[in-house]
């Protein structure tokens, strides 16, 4: 008998005696109704696919804005932004810390002046926008929306999504800046703040992703995603929002695999724990608080540098499951990835791939095909009660930021990593061209690589951006910012102040930094 990845029993062949005792009405319902196994709209993709993004930022903000308008030429719907690591942690580019990493894993933006550029020539009031940041996603949303009001777009007409989700980033990932209490603090304010100004945009996409790339099985992925987005809620609340007033504006973050059935099965079953949850914990009244709608990405940690060009068949699969799995928006990894960053031949492809998906197979004809099977709704049925499992046992630690203190999360993805490298370096897990079917010699591949120069090129245009400024107004901003982050206030409100005088994202952090400290994680002591 074969194993899922999350460790479950697949049958070789399944019948009507899978789903003996099974009750349709209550596991599927009806697409676009409760509990939202079959979907979260009634036509999914028989009225329009889903929204195609390409995830794109490297070196300066001028040289990835030529890149979204490629990729926009080429039929994307929707923009999402890499952020290089100072600015997801904070640091401006000329920060010592900052060195050696300027502009290489995403687009690297220190002020006004850079989103600027960064959305130059891109009309704000019609794409949508992704922005994949996460302990300074307040201040990246304020820049976005400080360029849409230099354009004329009215804020409540911007529409997009701010990851915005730091809890993983204590379990999985490690751009963390703030500890958990004023991190969560800064969430809710941004919940608040996007109600009022920036009514149209996703607030938090909360990530699983990162967790599955860092070796959880597909159970954990969404058990801790949906525990950290309890986590979530439970903030607002006692910040004193109604959960219907921030509910329909949260999101999730995906990843897709190559193991399609069960993946499949995940998006399915994900979407069930969380209506119930939201309906029964919290009391949610409008439909669209029960609704789980996510965002996938293909699986980056299955490609391989080895015959990297087999990486586009490992995608289309990927593509495929979170399709047939009734995701909102997709994000195809480049085939290139697994050596650099991608050229824009292969992100051309990576595009290309969505929409041969959309536009040449039947998979957008009908809702939710593999409602019924005896495989797919026997597998969903099995990934829930383990993720529920999971789930149970971070409550009884005391939640998510609890279970976090403890390691809890960090442990159970650790050993699910290891079990898979092991089983890879045995044989008994087959990755093609890595431990069978391998070439006696690699084919040469050319890959894109960032000019070091950037960092001397934004460290020339901070120099510049401070000796123009007015630095009694950004200090006076500061001060306001420092005062409202010791108080009980909104600091998204001084912080958009500090940034429209053209404050730096690094000076914005550090002004936070001084009242609320940075995290250390507990085994780094």
């Amino acid at each position: 008998m074969a194993l899922s990845e999350s460790g479950l029993p697949i049958e070789p062949l399944y019948g009507p005696e899978a789903l003996e005792g099974w009750n349709p009405e209550t596991r599927l319902g009806r697409p676009g109704q409760y509990p939202f196994t079959r979907g979260v709209y009634p036509s999914m993709y028989t009225g329009r696919p889903w929204t195609m993004r390409q995830y794109a930022g490297f070196g300066t903000a001028a040289e990835s804005n030529a890149r979204y308008r490629q990729l926009i030429a080429h039929g994307t719907t929707g923009l999402s932004v890499a952020f290089d690591l100072p600015t997801q942690m904070g640091y401006d580019s000329d920060a010592p810390i900052a060195h050696g990493e300027v502009g290489k894993v995403g687009v690297a933006v220190d002020s006004v002046e850079d989103m600027a550029v960064l959305f130059d020539s891109i009309p704000l009031g019609e794409v949508s926008t992704s922005m994949t940041i996460n302990a300074p996603a307040a201040l990246l949303l304020l820049l976005y929306q400080l360029v849409g009001q230099a354009q004329g777009v009215p804020s409540d007409r911007l529409t997009g999504t701010v990851q915005n989700d730091v809890l993983k980033e204590y379990i999985a990932r490690g751009t963390y800046i703030f500890p958990p209490k004023p991190s969560l603090r800064l969430i809710a304010d941004v919940f608040q703040y996007c109600k009022a100004e920036i009514p149209r945009w996703n607030t938090i996409s909360i990530s699983g992703y990162h967790m599955a790339e860092a070796g959880a099985t597909p159970a954990q992925e969404i058990a801790f995603t949906l525990a950290d987005g309890i986590e979530y809620v439970r903030t607002a609340v006692a910040a004193g929002m109604d959960v219907d007033d921030f509910g329909p504006r949260l999101s999730f973050f995906f990843v897709s695999r190559t193991t399609l059935l069960e993946e499949v099965a995940k998006f399915r079953a994900a979407r069930r724990i969380w209506a119930r949850v939201m309906r029964e914990e919290f009391g949610a009244r409008n439909p669209k608080s029960l609704m789980l709608r996510f965002h996938t990405q293909t699986a980056g940690v299955q490609l391989t540098a080895q015959q990297p060009e087999v990486n586009l068949v490992r995608v289309s699969v990927q593509a495929l499951a979170a399709i047939l799995g009734g995701t909102q928006s997709l994000h195809t990894n480049s085939f290139d990835e697994a050596l650099a960053l991608p050229t824009e031949k292969s992100a051309r492809l990576a595009l290309r791939t969505q929409q041969v998906l959309a536009y040449e197979t039947d998979v957008t004809a009908t809702v939710d095909p593999f409602a019924g099977s005896y495989a797919v709704e026997s597998l969903t049925d099995q990934v829930e009660a383990a993720a529920v499992e999971l789930m149970d046992r971070v409550e009884e630690m005391g939640g998510a930021v609890a279970a976090i203190e403890r390691g809890f999360q960090k442990s159970e993805i650790e050993r699910s990593a290891y079990r898979i490298q092991q089983e890879t370096d045995a044989g008994t897990r087959t990755v093609v061209g890595v431990n069978r079917f391998q070439l006696d010699e690699e084919e040469p591949y050319e890959p894109l690589r960032v000019d070091p120069a950037i960092e001397a090129r934004q460290a020339d245009r901070l120099a510049k951006l401070r000796a123009d400024r007015d630095s009694a107004a950004v200090d006076r901003a500061l001060g306001a910012l420092r005062r409202t982050a010791e108080g009980s206030g909104n600091v998204l409100h001084p912080m958009k102040e500090a940034l429209a005088a053209r404050a730096t994202v690094g000076e914005v952090c550090d002004a936070l930094r001084e009242v609320w400290g940075s995290y250390v994680p507990a085994d780094s002591f």
